[in-house]
């Protein structure tokens, strides 16, 4: 979540920048990264911690954990080895000195080496599948290899592990292209007067049959495709450069202070620039890295590609060429470093040498243009019940651009697509934000301001000062009508803000999880570039640093807490910890004096809504199963020790199949309600089907969509005083 430099950042940046030259005239890009991030960290951030011992040990654990987090490389002699510098490291970042990281960087490499020679030649030889073992996959738990040998065992198992799906993926698939099926008692034929053989238990030869290939073949295939996987995973690893691992290191450090700083490589920093936007410049195609050369796996809608129709799925890009330039030959190229090539600044042209699904090789070239992912977008459709309509909004997230607030951004969106529900006549209108991972603090404010007539929305507080109050001060209404807003654990940050705005003003049901993710701070990208007079490295990347915590109007913080839903209703995530409370170093949950505000008088009937609701949810068949199959899933994670043996991995695998089934209802619900896309859509996909297909689906999954039926329950449910907003606010929204 970013927000406006406040004056006392700039305090900072003036101090960084007029540091002692010592540190900015080394040529080590990499001590240069380290001093200038730590200092912004002790000075810039909300709450910042003390780089003692006690940190420097956490920072030894949590980096050998981020890079070996399977304990498949390090040996316990590494670690011995490395633990001369567990209460050294704090000294290290203060003189900047890298000592710990080139050691362990140096060994986790070597150790690589080691690994690629461990699975090529683990994986020449047969796995026995009839042995009793079992493998334990809490690698927290699991302590480090004592020597190589054990090591090599440890290999071993995990790969006869990664192996054992697909070497029963092949028998089922080979039993099924024979004519057999699936019975609790396991594999029997369909016809038994065409079948070859039946088999019983599993109890398989390497000489049996199924299909063409025997037992064998099928073992032989399976560590086949592991070693490809396997191969594919190292190959990708050696692309890495080692600036790629000093990156980790530097954010084990940040992570230290709260789970939301985090430090972007240049790159890194360019991608989250796209997912704020939700939109680039380039050719519209998504790539995916392949030994022949960048492989398109899916073409975005819309963008140049799309338009011109000049690539497919499963072309591979062997060649870049900038608008009749010599072309760069890409093939084993970093992917990122393929990307920068093809990708570029409106209007000009890219020339790819292209070998198709078909085999043929031939030049294409494409003009780039600005390419939307309008996945990442604001989107709405109407749904009828009992002769009234209403209106649903999916925002997958509060974006932004951070250059232009001009620009299309959530608040300006939502809005537009309010008016357009109002011009369908709906009566209530639902907000989903489920899954809504947060963004921009400003389009909160103003979103907040299109269904309240004026008043806070959410205070704010920077360390050590007093607070600051976010407020509308608009006092049109965009949308005076019933209102619910849908969460889920996954509704973070700015969602939260948003939710608890309404739930405090008594102006919308809040229907969902029994809290929110809990993530009640405030965030701000500070490019690193922008702190150094002057700097021969390059570009430095930025760091998103948490600045401030936000509160409700009422007082609490979101933190830890997040919302709690004014209906509950229990989902997949119900008893999985993912929430911020369950992330590391969070910071604490704390509360400040509430702002001056007056709740919403426009229901009748506010709690009467949310007890009708709580009633029919109680009786409700599908909620029990999902609360049901929730408990479940969590017993499933839970166990973490899975069976090498075949014939009891099978028979795990029935019981949990024979589960599966029983909540395969959960997918085949059916609301009764269909929705449909609004007008101005419907003109779009004339031409476009692509995105009419896109709708369809989404139209499907809400029909099936037991959490949106009771919304449009407790819409019909709340009832209106005869209080009017005044004139309704524009759809462009107040600038």
């Amino acid at each position: 979540m970013k927000k406006n430099f406040t004056l006392a950042f700039m305090v900072i940046l003036v101090a960084v920048a007029s540091c002692s030259n010592t540190s900015f005239e080394t040529n080590d890009k990499d001590k240069l990264l380290l001093d200038l991030i730590t200092y912004v960290l002790e000075k810039g951030h909300y709450e910042p911690k003390d780089i003692n011992d006690s940190f420097s040990s956490n920072v030894f654990d949590d980096f050998i954990d981020v890079i070996d987090p399977t304990k498949r490389y390090f040996l316990e002699s590494d670690i011995k080895e490395f633990e001369q510098y567990r209460f050294q490291i704090d000294d290290q970042i203060k003189n900047t000195d890298i000592t710990f990281f080139n050691l362990v960087y140096q060994r986790l490499m070597k150790r690589m080496d080691e690994a690629k020679e461990i699975y090529k030649e683990l994986l020449e030889q047969p796995f026995d599948y009839k042995m009793d073992e079992n493998i334990d996959i809490d690698y927290a738990e699991e302590s480090f290899a004592k020597n190589k040998k054990q090591l090599k065992e440890r290999w071993r198992k995990q790969l006869k592990y990664n192996t054992l799906g697909v070497y029963d993926n092949k028998i089922s698939d080979g039993l099924q292209a024979a004519g057999y099926y699936v019975t609790d008692e396991g594999e029997q034929p369909a016809d038994m007067a065409s079948a070859s053989m039946a088999i019983k238990d599993f109890d398989f030869d390497a000489t049996d049959k199924v299909g063409d290939l025997t037992i064998a073949d099928i073992e032989v295939a399976a560590r086949n495709t592991t070693k490809k996987t396997l191969d594919e995973f190292f190959d990708f690893v050696d692309d890495l450069e080692r600036k790629d691992w000093f990156v980790q290191y530097i954010n084990t450090i940040v992570d230290e202070f709260d789970p939301h700083t985090f430090y972007f490589a240049p790159e890194d920093k360019d991608k989250f620039d796209i997912s704020m936007s939700g939109k680039f410049e380039g050719i519209g195609a998504r790539l995916q890295k392949k030994p022949e050369g960048a492989k398109i796996v899916e073409i975005i809608s819309g963008g140049p590609v799309w338009k011109a129709q000049s690539l497919e799925v499963g072309d591979e890009i062997l060649k870049v060429g900038q608008d009749g330039e010599e072309p760069i030959d890409i093939v084993g190229m970093r992917l990122d470093d393929a990307i920068k090539l093809i990708k570029g600044p409106k209007g000009t042209i890219v020339d790819l040498t292209v070998r198709r699904v078909d085999g043929t090789v031939e030049e294409v070239s494409i003009t780039r243009d600005v390419v939307v992912l309008e996945e990442s977008y604001a989107k709405s459709a109407t749904v009828k019940k009992d002769n009234k309509k209403y209106g649903i909004i999916h925002l997958p997230k509060f974006y932004v651009d951070f250059e232009d607030y001009t620009e299309r951004n959530a608040a300006t969106d939502v809005a537009k697509e309010v008016e357009r529900l109002k011009e369908e006549g709906v009566e209530g209108l639902v907000l989903d934000l489920r899954d809504n991972g947060g963004g921009s603090l400003k389009t909160v404010v103003e979103m907040a301001g299109l269904f309240i007539k004026d008043g806070p929305v959410v205070q704010v507080r920077s360390s050590g000062k007093r607070k600051e109050v976010h407020e509308d001060k608009d006092e049109r209404i965009q949308w005076d009508g019933p209102l619910v807003i849908l969460v889920n654990e996954l509704s973070a940050s700015a969602s939260e803000i948003l939710a608890a705005a309404m739930q405090d003003y008594k102006r919308a049901v809040v229907i969902g999880s029994k809290q929110t993710f809990g993530k009640g701070t405030v965030q701000n990208v500070i490019p690193l570039d922008n702190i150094v007079r002057s700097n021969e490295h390059g570009d430095l990347g930025a760091i998103k640093l948490t600045t401030q915590k936000f509160y409700r109007i009422n007082g609490g913080s979101t933190q830890l807490e997040g919302v709690k839903s004014d209906i509950v209703v229990p989902d997949r995530y119900s008893y999985i910890d993912l929430g911020e409370r369950d992330q590391s170093n969070p910071l604490k949950w704390d509360k400040i004096s509430p702002a001056d505000y007056e709740v919403w008088d426009g229901y009748m009937d506010f709690e009467g809504a949310i007890a009708r609701s709580k009633e029919r949810l109680a009786d409700n068949s599908q909620i029990n199963l999902i609360e049901e199959n929730a408990k479940w899933l969590k017993e499933q994670q839970d166990e973490t020790t899975v069976s090498l043996n075949y014939e009891e991995f099978k028979t795990n695998e029935r019981i949990a199949k024979k589960k599966s089934e029983y909540f395969k209802s959960l997918r085949d619900y059916d609301s009764k309600l269909t929705f449909e896309s609004l007008k101005y859509e419907n003109e779009l996909f004339t031409k476009d089907s692509t995105l009419r297909e896109k709708r369809n689906r989404w139209h499907t999954s809400l029909a099936k969509d037991v959490y949106v039926e009771e919304a449009v329950n407790v819409l019909q449910d709340l009832k209106l005083n005869n209080f009017k907003g005044s004139t309704p606010k524009l759809a462009d929204v107040k600038g």
